[in-house]
């Protein structure tokens, strides 16, 4: 694939990098891949884009998505966030960090656990690093809350 084409937003397709992939699956125990087909799904339970991940239901599930960059990334944030509001879900959400966005502002910061990627990633499949730096914002429904913090005695 020619570079320019795929640093463009003409592909929208990057595969998720494997070592970054496994990192976050030993903490959140992933269960479900809303954006895969039948070669490089992550989870045992996925949605194809025949199926389309936007249409399913990701409820009761701890969700690692890596969705299309393209016209519809909003979509696809606006999704992770109100599926991750829901009861016993979690949403890991890999995209790029565009802050700038109306998306970021809406359904990211101030809902979010956000983590930024230091450097820039490379997805499988390329032999160059992306051009955009990377974010990855996690969405915790109820019940799904990190364990509270043991008080600590008087000293």
């Amino acid at each position: 694939m020619k570079k320019e084409v795929m640093f463009s937003s003409a592909t929208g397709l990057w595969a998720k990098p494997q070592d970054l992939f496994e990192s976050l699956d030993a903490e959140f125990h992933f269960d479900l891949d809303p954006c895969a087909d039948d070669e490089n799904h992550k989870c045992e339970n996925y949605f194809t884009e025949a199926e389309d991940g936007l249409a399913q239901d990701w409820g009761g599930h701890r969700v690692f998505c890596n969705p299309p960059y393209g016209r519809d990334l909003k979509r696809w944030v606006e999704k992770a966030y109100r599926e991750g509001c829901k009861d016993n879900t979690l949403v890991v959400l890999l995209i790029p960090a565009r802050t700038d966005t109306t998306f970021f502002h809406d359904f990211i910061m101030h809902r979010s656990e956000i983590r930024f990627i230091s450097g820039r990633l490379r997805f499988n499949g390329h032999t160059e690093n992306a051009p955009f730096p990377s974010m990855i914002a996690v969405f915790r429904g109820p019940k799904m809350q990190r364990e509270p913090k043991k008080k600590r005695g008087k000293t």
